[in-house]
């Protein structure tokens, strides 16, 4: 059985805004859990987040460290591969390039790496520039795990499996390696607007 969705075959719930809306979705006011494993359950005592630089180099924050850099409260709309999108989210994080002052990287990709395993690759030029962020609230609540908390990437500009839930480090490197869904097939990019939904698209 293949692991690839090809989207849910589902009726539209809210007529779509083409201005606000890629091609090929519709708008729920759901928030559907769609995830390629099992939820792991990490407390805030036990998750810390590291980023690694393409020189092997790690800055590492507990919980308590990381809830002290400044945050900010973020509306987006969210587009997933299986082609449902959510419009005006809001969630409270920290922008990564926060996270990055100070690293001192020149590196042009990015993989993300969650707790249970999962990894997704990203250029760094689309995790900065105002662009990411590192979340751990939604609805003005603690992210609930099922969604990726206790935090997760949010890159709501590209498709929504970029955003990869539970992560726990930033490895910066200077070349692009596919993550988990990209090397079963899904497009190594994933914009949501050219429908870049699988390799070749």
């Amino acid at each position: 059985m293949s692991l690839i969705s090809r989207g849910f075959q589902r009726r539209r719930e809210v007529e779509a805004s083409p201005d606000r809306v890629p091609p090929g979705q519709y708008v729920t006011n759901d928030f559907p859990v769609l995830s390629a494993g099992p939820t792991p359950r990490i407390s805030a005592e036990e998750w810390r987040f590291r980023v690694t630089s393409e020189r092997g180099e790690e800055t590492t924050w507990t919980w308590e460290e990381f809830s002290a850099l400044p945050a900010e409260a973020v509306k987006v709309d969210i587009h997933c591969v299986t082609k449902w999108s959510k419009l005006d989210t809001d969630w409270r994080g920290v922008s990564v390039d926060t996270i990055l002052k100070g690293v001192g990287s020149s590196a042009a990709f990015a993989t993300a790496h969650s707790y249970g395993g999962y990894t997704t690759n990203l250029p760094v030029v689309d995790l900065t520039g105002g662009k990411a962020w590192i979340a751990f609230q939604y609805g003005g609540q603690p992210l609930a795990p099922e969604h990726g908390g206790p935090a997760r990437l949010l890159v709501p500009h590209l498709y929504f499996w970029k955003s990869a839930k539970w992560i726990h480090r930033l490895e910066l490197r200077d070349s692009d390696r596919p993550g988990f869904w990209e090397s079963l097939g899904y497009h190594g990019y994933g914009d949501p607007w050219k429908e870049q939904r699988y390799a070749g698209d």
